[in-house]
């Protein structure tokens, strides 16, 4: 990543989800990359893989996308032999992110804050870090410079991992710690295992959504 960094967009809730949206399915469905309206909707709104659960109306993602498009975040696509205007992210483009630092904000915006584990075992098709090191460097080195793009946050009671947050904009606080149990209290290779098992169904469901409303 560069070191003249441009000033970090304050991107509000359905901005972050969307633009999380489409950096996992450019890597996860790269075959239905970029995205139809319904088939980003979907994304935004599934039941697994993000926090907190969202029921985004389509009305709601295209004024969003809008708003993504002015600040340069997002783009159409047209032409091809299908006429249904399609969307892709420029947050990699624009901010000069390098692919493993795209797959750790990704996941941040997708998820909330997360431990260095938890993005080891979830980052499955988004990136292949080869070890729990790889991810730490990274969030290091996403938090240098005059224009961090992560942040560690503070312990709370009873928790044992530091876990780091993007700066993107306003995060979603959890009520409950406890409401969403952490992958990395198991054992890593295991962890891994259920991660891959959940992105492969999610995956699965995406592409049939898609195939039905290509």
């Amino acid at each position: 990543m560069e070191e003249n960094r441009k000033p970090l967009p304050d991107l509000d809730a359905a901005e972050q989800r969307i633009i999380g949206a489409l950096i996992e399915k450019s890597k996860t469905t790269p075959d239905y990359y970029p995205m139809t309206l319904n088939g980003l909707t979907a994304a935004c709104n599934q039941k697994t893989s993000r926090n907190p659960v969202t029921n985004y109306s389509e009305e709601t993602i295209t004024l969003t996308l809008d708003r993504l498009k002015s600040k340069g975040l997002a783009a159409t696509v047209t032409g091809g032999s299908s006429r249904v205007t399609k969307w892709k992210h420029n947050l990699g483009l624009v901010y000069g992110l390098l692919p493993d630092e795209l797959a750790v904000i990704c996941l941040l915006l997708l998820r909330g804050p997360l431990t260095p584990g938890e993005i080891n075992s979830n980052a499955g098709r988004l990136y292949e870090f080869d070890h729990i090191e790889e991810v730490q460097s990274v969030l290091h080195r996403l938090m240098e410079g005059d224009t961090p793009y992560v942040q560690q946050l503070e312990k709370r009671p009873g928790q044992k991992e530091t876990r780091y947050a993007h700066l993107l904009g306003q995060q979603f606080v959890e009520s409950d710690p406890g409401t969403i149990p952490a992958i990395s209290s198991i054992p890593e290779d295991l962890a891994m295992r259920i991660s891959r098992l959940e992105q492969g169904f999610e995956e699965l469901k995406e592409m049939v959504n898609l195939l039905i409303n290509k």
